[in-house]
């Protein structure tokens, strides 16, 4: 199969225009993807003509969603499925390659092992971040209330032919998780990476607490604490340190080549791939100086959660020891005291006088001053 530039520009403006149209309808109740849509646009203009047909599927995919949406222009209320007894309660669906969901439940809690990968990666990485999440910070489950942690795996979408085709992608969409396997070109199976279990399942938590408005800013800091507290479950499970862990996402996700390292460095914003065949240069800003303005990503929420990421990381590896403790309970209490329309600057505010509680040490308050200071943010 082969596609000519004018097709693939076709495409892409039809998918944006049809974003664009849902930016404003919806900040709210976004469907929450983990690949950024820039770089799926950059591989729709890949040489290698299979990369290019899945990721126009993969557009075509969220979109088709986008567009069920728009049609009624009523948007599908949050609901919380609740656990029987108010505990951690997993639910786990296979969809069976298509894109019907939930599908069919193929293990729920306390049942053991199918031997399925992906069955048991989204029943072992749920369960993960719900400890992550009920231990550090006492919260129960995403809604606080004990909501069942419900997931699908084996999710497709619709190719150029009309076939069914491993998702190269993975998302929440306001009640459950949904996983793909892949595509083997670019990406691996979205399960294997727990970091990406919990940075979705925290867009779940934010829909529960701050609900920050996916679009500009404060959709960057909607990404931004989903990166952060995702990042936060791999450490807390691997018992990794600040100065340890190489603050990479999405690493596992990636199938290896030497123009890529992950998805974003939350340390090095800008450097997770460069050069790269299909996936081109990371866009991501370190600084405000080189903030995104532009309309694409809903605004930059992707692009420009670089800039506190690594604010985040500057505080947590000057702090020292492990990020979850004091940066991280730092960082959880901000992201509940914000507002849904809270920009860069409030989110600095926020932090810096949670910080200067004597919890926290003498230290912690000029650190994350110090952070946002690098950032360019003076607080």
């Amino acid at each position: 199969m082969s596609h000519d530039c004018d097709h693939v520009d076709r495409w892409l403006a039809a998918i944006d225009a049809l974003e664009q149209e849902f930016i404003m309808c919806d900040d709210r109740n976004p469907l929450h993807c983990f690949i950024p849509p820039y770089m799926l646009e950059r591989m729709a203009q890949s040489s290698k003509n299979l990369v290019s047909a899945r990721a126009i599927a993969n557009l075509t995919s969220s979109s088709a969603f986008l567009a069920s949406r728009l049609s009624a222009r009523t948007m599908p209320s949050m609901h919380a499925i609740k656990s029987p007894d108010g505990r951690k309660h997993r639910v786990i669906h296979d969809a069976k390659g298509t894109d019907d969901l939930p599908g069919a439940v193929v293990r729920k809690e306390g049942q053991a092992a199918t031997g399925d990968k992906a069955t048991d990666e989204a029943y072992d990485g749920s369960g993960d971040v719900y400890d992550f999440y009920a231990q550090l910070f006492e919260r129960n489950s995403l809604d606080d209330s004990g909501m069942s942690l419900v997931s699908t795996v084996h999710v497709a979408e619709v190719d150029f032919n009309g076939e069914h085709v491993p998702l190269s992608n993975a998302y929440w969409n306001g009640s459950q998780m949904a996983y793909g396997d892949g595509d083997d070109l670019v990406f691996k199976r979205f399960t294997g990476s727990l970091e990406v279990i919990g940075h979705e399942l925290t867009h779940g938590v934010q829909s529960f607490t701050s609900n920050l408005d996916y679009r500009g800013q404060s959709g960057a800091l909607n990404e931004h604490f989903a990166d952060v507290f995702g990042m936060l479950v791999r450490q807390w499970k691997q018992g990794t340190s600040a100065a340890e862990s190489d603050w990479v996402v999405g690493k596992e996700l990636l199938v290896p080549a030497p123009t890529r390292r992950g998805i974003r460095d939350m340390e090095k914003p800008g450097t997770a791939y460069s050069n790269d065949p299909d996936l081109g240069d990371d866009p991501q800003p370190a600084t405000m100086a080189d903030l995104y303005t532009g309309a694409k990503d809903r605004g930059g929420v992707h692009i420009n959660s670089g800039i506190p990421n690594r604010a985040f990381v500057l505080v947590a590896k000057a702090l020292g020891g492990n990020a979850w403790e004091v940066a991280g309970r730092i960082w959880y209490e901000t992201m509940l005291e914000l507002a849904s329309d809270s920009q860069f600057i409030d989110c600095a505010k926020a932090s810096v006088k949670i910080a200067s509680d004597p919890r926290f040490g003498p230290k912690a308050k000029k650190a994350v001053q110090a952070a946002w200071k690098e950032v360019g943010l003076k607080v």
